[in-house]
């Protein structure tokens, strides 16, 4: 469906990135694919990653910890990223920080907004805080990625 990016302006404020994507489903169903963690796995393992490797583990509450990760299928190499949920209303907002554990002092802000669109959700997704542009496209370029595996999952 339709999709926007936008960035911040070079400042001496931190990269930031913004996705707006339309589903054809219903909110509660795109909240759940972000919640749970089966639901999560299935449009968020790359191809990137080793068959069987992919694991997603969800404490979904103000506080709660999410891990998720997975080996490389190239190079066996193990990747995770993790964070803390910082807000969390049901069906419609999320708010959670990024870490991978190679640079854990890179850590980030996402916020995923859900609302109701028509028969369908609109999601507009932030993610900032970069560490730096190189960071914040690398992200820009696997998120636009997952979301479009998110849209066939949820077709």
């Amino acid at each position: 469906m339709a999709q926007t990016a936008a960035a911040k302006p070079a400042s001496s404020e931190r990269p930031s990135l913004t996705l707006t994507r339309r589903f054809r489903a219903r909110p509660e169903k795109v909240w759940a694919a972000w919640t749970d963690p089966e639901k999560l796995i299935a449009w968020f393992c790359t191809a990137k990653a080793k068959p069987g490797s992919f694991r997603a583990d969800l404490d979904v509450r103000v506080g709660g910890l999410y891990r998720i990760s997975f080996d490389m299928a190239d190079s066996g190499e193990y990747s995770e990223v993790g964070g803390v949920y910082r807000e969390v209303v049901p069906n419609e907002k999320l708010v959670f920080t990024w870490a991978w554990h190679s640079t854990p002092e890179r850590e980030s802000l996402v916020t995923v907004s859900i609302k109701p669109d028509g028969a369908g959700a609109l999601m507009v997704f932030t993610h900032e805080q970069f560490f730096d542009e190189a960071a914040r496209d690398n992200h820009s370029k696997g998120w636009n990625e997952l979301f479009t595996q998110l849209e066939a999952i949820l077709a």
